[in-house]
């Protein structure tokens, strides 16, 4: 079960590591857009779709990542004061409750939502129009990293409960 729990981290951490770049083109992308529209008085038309669908990617494709270094927004005044083992076991039932049931209803919507817009080849509102089906593709595919992801969290602290 560590096997599994460590392949799953390690995938999660390379997606982290090579995703995180995206941020460095983002800020590019809108500065040069601030320098366009701002001083040059001419901004393009596809910057902010680009720069939108960019974020959106970025946001969703880290959030494996994040629940790896434990990142995710936590309120954990009473947690801190409990034992390991305790935090282990309640982390083990908040994730079956909540994650798992919400990574699963994610993957279902979100690939009937992204297999719809290949149907159709979505594109945006906008005259720049990009296709929108392949950051659709992604709500699947995030909720499936973050399946994962959770359950390497549960196999660790299955283990940590299995310990004495």
């Amino acid at each position: 079960m560590l096997r599994l729990a460590i392949m799953i981290d390690n995938i999660n951490e390379w997606i982290g590591r090579v995703f995180s770049w995206i941020i460095v083109v983002l800020t590019l992308l809108v500065v040069m857009e601030v320098i366009l529209r701002r001083f040059f008085g001419a901004p393009t038309i596809w910057n902010f779709e680009i720069t939108k669908q960019l974020y959106g990617f970025h946001f969703m494709i880290l959030a494996g990542f994040a629940l790896l270094h434990n990142s995710h927004v936590a309120i954990d005044i009473i947690e801190i004061r409990l034992s390991k083992r305790t935090r282990a076991g309640l982390s083990l039932i908040s994730y079956i409750l909540f994650l798992f049931p919400f990574c699963l209803v994610l993957m279902w919507k979100g690939y009937g939502f992204a297999a719809q817009s290949w149907a159709i080849a979505e594109t945006s509102w906008s005259i720049f129009a990009p296709p929108l089906y392949p950051i659709k593709t992604v709500i699947p595919l995030t909720a499936l990293l973050l399946f994962l992801q959770g359950l390497s969290v549960c196999i660790k602290n299955i283990l940590i409960l299995s310990k004495k």
